[in-house]
């Protein structure tokens, strides 16, 4: 018997043993959060467009994209981003007639720039973002006396702007692409794209017409289009296009060169792994889109067929 408990019986006091207990309690629900400031998302645009977006026609959209986003939620501080606030965004886009391949480009807008303020430590929670389904929508392109009669009413208003659709269309670059091109990238009837939407540069070989299109004195200027801008050339496209009766075809936009030319090339028999090359897409999901358009490579299939 110890000496406390031999105290104890000698005294008649019950003896009570002291027992120390060391408890720790661990919990994944008790991490505690850093107090961050509120921002809007117009502010977290500011701070972080620039490292996240290079100078060009897409910095130009996603701009407009958080902006309109801003809007939606009206300037709304916040230092979470709640899955609330994103179904708010996305029901409102819904309402204003935005596709779902259009909601889905803007949400990537919005979520990269999310990610990007969360990882900085400007906000503490993210929302989910799921991806809309997207429909397969018909390829709109010229047909070749289309062109020549949209052609013909944008020479009439511009002779630059003119060389520029031709230039477009045998090419199938973006607007951008073409505008933001310098003498230095035009070499050995190629062009070389280094502002591409992928940062993916590429090169291209030149048809007679295109060619002649760039065929220019330089006059002191860093290109051949650079004397044009996107909404000078929008304003004179969208004339001609009204002048020749195609002003309520809202897919006759100048993005439809680029659908002509990869058209044509998938029709003239190009298979689709070159299109993709020539186009510069990263993936050749998005040049399957055109693939339809192949209707030859199915003649062989009518003789299987017919009955003898």
């Amino acid at each position: 018997m110890g000496t406390l408990e031999s105290s104890a019986a000698e005294s008649g006091e019950l003896y009570t043993p002291i027992i120390g207990y060391n408890l720790q309690y661990t919990s994944s629900q008790c991490a505690t959060h850093r107090l961050v400031n509120q921002h809007s998302l117009a502010e977290l645009t500011g701070r972080y467009i620039n490292v996240l977006w290079d100078d060009g026609s897409h910095k130009y959209n996603v701009r407009s994209f958080l902006g309109e986003i801003d809007e939606i939620l009206k300037g709304e501080r916040f230092s979470g981003f709640s899955q609330e606030m994103l179904d708010r965004i996305v029901g409102t886009l819904r309402e204003r007639g935005n596709s779902n391949a259009t909601i889905n480009r803007k949400m990537a807008a919005l979520s990269k720039l999310l990610r990007k303020a969360y990882k900085m430590g400007d906000i503490f929670s993210l929302p989910e973002f799921i991806r809309q389904k997207e429909r397969a929508g018909r390829i709109r392109f010229l047909e070749h006396e289309e062109e020549k009669r949209l052609f013909a009413a944008i020479k009439s208003r511009c002779e630059e702007s003119y060389r520029l659709s031709v230039f477009l269309v045998d090419t199938g670059c973006r607007l951008g692409e073409a505008i933001g091109l310098t003498w230095n990238d035009i070499q050995d009837h190629r062009v070389t794209f280094w502002l591409t939407k992928s940062n993916r540069s590429r090169t291209v070989p030149l048809t007679r017409r295109a060619r002649k299109a760039v065929d220019m004195s330089h006059q002191g200027l860093k290109g051949p289009f650079s004397m044009l801008n996107q909404v000078r050339y929008r304003a004179i496209w969208n004339e001609a296009k009204m002048e020749i009766g195609l002003g309520t075809d809202d897919q006759v936009v100048p993005h439809i060169l680029r659908h002509t030319c990869a058209s044509r090339l998938v029709r003239g028999g190009i298979d689709i792994r070159r299109v993709q090359m020539w186009l510069g897409h990263q993936t050749l999901q998005m040049t399957m889109r055109y693939a339809h358009l192949a209707t030859n490579d199915l003649d062989s299939c009518v003789k299987v067929l017919e009955i003898r």
